[in-house]
């Protein structure tokens, strides 16, 4: 592993950034194709390290995956039987796969990167023990053993820690003999977008999400339906490229976003607008243009975390404080994004402390110097954003991008040239 040099292009720079699919949507679209009642299409899917290993792990339990494309994939769902999977650093396949493990006839074994191995996960397993499923374990690695069934129910959890203990019970929930009723208890869910994402999608597949109380998800048992899915760009990979706009005063428009979606990366559109940038949506795309000056934001993204590392990197380089609240599960993602990003902002040369539930960040000169990426995707773009106005950036692992987005510094760049990559 060798550092990247972040390039350096304090001038106004003027491009179109062409995202790749949501990864949240095509690995939800992924599994529900895996569990429906005939073949569905996946069209526009994303492939990436986390898409990757969500394709392999349903291979590996028997589900056929065909390459239509490299972006479009014919699934096959087949009988489900015992395995090993990897989970990398996904939380998608870690959180997501184990209750379509327990559908399946054999023990499946899970495991994954070091990093992963201390990420939350028992919440998930505990709620499916509940739930009448054979586990063994409370963290990677751990065994389901699948008989061919789960008896299904009403279950309690605490999914404070992650909105995907939720999505992950939801996916697989249809198929359980008694559906699942899916009980929050404890403190605000975060990242809920993601919730709605996995409602609307089974929703497409013909299942219905009761909620007969805000905390209360409920499903009957359903034939998830054969469907063709068209996969969004991902608007969260989207930020780093209008967050460049923003921080160089230029203007950068990214083509096909959606005017109505549930994922989180949308609302960057209210958050650049009220750290100074002019924002416009049209038939081109969404076009963020900076104006040479961003003001600090107080704002709670507990809804929207996977943003924050992208907010963070702008409120470094921004003219007045700023506090980030409603955050604090950010240390359990691929890494302590909190201690992560305070200690990176300090590193070079700024003034960011953590708080019980998020960052303050008080903006002062920054100098040059190593950004550590820690293993995380978007860690390494927050130091490419810095990068762009501070000379003499150095990101350790450029490379974890390829988590969710290969080919970053291509388009990164791409982008500076003031090219079209697609």
């Amino acid at each position: 592993m060798s550092s990247w040099r972040a390039p350096h292009h304090p001038a106004p720079i003027s491009a179109v950034v062409a995202v790749p699919g949501s990864k949240s949507a095509t690995n939800r679209a992924l599994v529900l194709a895996a569990l429906a009642n005939g073949p569905s299409t996946v069209r526009g899917a994303l492939r990436s390290r986390d898409t990757n290993l969500m394709i392999e792990g349903l291979r590996a339990l028997g589900t056929g995956i065909t390459e239509q494309s490299p972006t479009e994939l014919l699934v096959e769902p087949g009988p489900l039987h015992g395995t090993d999977i990897d989970c990398g650093l996904a939380g998608t396949v870690m959180r997501f796969l184990p209750g379509v493990a327990a559908l399946a006839s054999g023990a499946v074994r899970f495991d994954g990167d070091e990093q992963a191995r201390v990420r939350p996960q028992g919440v998930t397993l505990d709620a499916l023990r509940a739930l009448g499923a054979d586990v063994e374990g409370s963290a990677l690695p751990f065994t389901v053993r699948g008989t061919g069934a789960v008896r299904g129910g009403e279950v309690t959890i605490d999914a404070s820690g992650s909105s995907q203990f939720v999505s992950g019970l939801l996916l697989a929930g249809a198929r359980f003999e008694q559906g699942v009723t899916v009980r929050h208890s404890g403190g605000k869910v975060p990242s809920t977008p993601h919730i709605d994402m996995t409602v609307e999608m089974l929703a497409q597949a013909g299942v219905t999400v009761e909620r007969p109380e805000p905390t209360t998800w409920r499903i009957a048992p359903t034939p998830v339906a054969a469907t063709t899915w068209d996969i969004e760009p991902d608007l969260s990979n989207a930020t780093p490229f209008l967050a460049a706009a923003a921080v160089t005063g230029g203007s950068v428009t990214v083509p096909g976003w959606p005017k109505e979606t549930t994922q989180a990366g949308d609302q960057i559109r209210v958050l650049l607008e009220r750290m100074g940038c002019e924002v416009r949506l049209d038939a081109d795309g969404l076009t963020v243009t900076g104006t040479g000056a961003l003001a600090g934001i107080d704002a709670d993204l507990g809804d929207i975390g996977e943003l924050t590392p992208t907010i963070a990197a702008l409120a470094a380089l921004a003219e007045a404080p700023s506090r980030l609240r409603g955050i604090a599960h950010l240390r359990g993602h691929e890494t302590d994004r909190l201690a992560a990003l305070a200690t990176e902002i300090t590193r070079l040369g700024g003034q960011c402390v953590e708080t019980e539930d998020g960052l303050e960040i008080s903006p002062v000169p920054l100098r040059g110097g190593l950004w550590h990426a820690y293993a995380d995707h978007r860690m390494a773009t927050a130091g490419a954003i810095i990068g762009l106005v501070v000379p003499d950036v150095e990101v350790d692992d450029i490379g974890t991008t390829a988590k969710t987005l290969p080919g970053f510094d291509g388009m990164w760049n791409s982008m500076l040239e003031g090219g079209d990559p697609r």
